[in-house]
């Protein structure tokens, strides 16, 4: 019996010692943790509003082949992210939806030389909720709506709308409408999606993403806007930049321009330039 004993407590420290051989202690599975995290490179991308669900996909794609690079998106309108970079938020790569905010920050010399790249192109277009009913049968008869969501002037989108109000000669009859004006594109996408507005300008990106809720009245002509819409990328130019960071950026600024990434520009919508 006492035999036994000993040999049921022989087992039982036999257990013990084994199990406290695969405890790391706490102080080096933090330090391994930190170890880990400072191979991990922060990438901050400013990108359109309008382009954050394309991204998305690629940031997936490109995961696959660089996981130690940590992307992370600032999904606005390309206006309020041309400001933020002008005072000085911390961004790596600049997308926005328009040439003429690049260029503005070019001029001010916070974009580095040669580095942009105009990639894609998009169309603007009129929509409304799907299956309901209006009048408005094309950019001409907008004002026929009850109402309109409108992106801000302020907006590339808005620019936009704006333009081709005024070579139809509308312009001044529709900002006597009642607006619903929103920040970004998103935000005019989603009130007409929710059927609080009668009518909406988006890109034609946008109304296919969201191709269960609304659906196109018209598409605007070129001829109807001053200028092309065009989708420059480009990289930000930074003082004491980190050399990981800047590789990084380069890096992914040429897997943007790559067939894969542009296939999946294309599955959203978007043409390339």
């Amino acid at each position: 019996m006492r035999k036994k004993m000993y040999r049921l407590l022989w087992i039982v420290f036999l257990l013990i010692l084994l199990e406290g051989c695969n405890i790391k202690p706490d102080t080096e599975q933090t330090i391994e943790d930190k170890s880990n995290n400072n191979d991990m490179t922060d990438l901050n991308i400013f990108i359109g509003a309008g382009l954050k669900n394309s991204m998305e996909e690629i940031k997936l794609l490109y995961n696959k082949k660089n996981p130690a690079v940590n992307i992370l998106f600032n999904a606005d309108s390309s206006g309020k992210l041309q400001l933020q970079i002008e005072e000085g938020a911390e961004c790596d790569l600049f997308f926005p939806a328009s040439i003429d905010k690049m260029q503005a920050l070019e001029e001010k010399g916070l974009i580095k030389n040669d580095s942009v790249i105009n990639l894609l192109t998009n169309k603007v277009v009129l929509i409304k909720p799907k299956g309901e009913k209006t009048a408005v049968t094309g950019f001409e008869t907008i004002t026929k709506a009850k109402n309109i969501a409108l992106a801000g002037e302020e907006v590339p989108i808005g620019e936009y709308s704006r333009e081709i109000f005024k070579n139809l000669g509308i312009f001044d009859d529709v900002m006597h409408m009642e607006i619903n004006q929103g920040a970004n594109v998103t935000e005019v996408l989603t009130s007409v999606s929710e059927k609080s507005n009668e009518i909406g300008v988006v890109y034609a990106t946008d109304a296919k993403i969201a191709s269960k809720s609304v659906e196109i009245i018209a598409t605007a002509s070129e001829g109807l806007l001053d200028n092309p819409i065009i989708y420059p990328v480009g990289l930000v130019k930074k003082e004491n930049a980190d050399v990981k960071k800047t590789e990084a950026a380069k890096d992914f600024l040429q897997f943007l321009v790559s067939d894969e990434a542009v296939e999946i520009f294309e599955d959203f919508g978007f043409i390339k330039k």
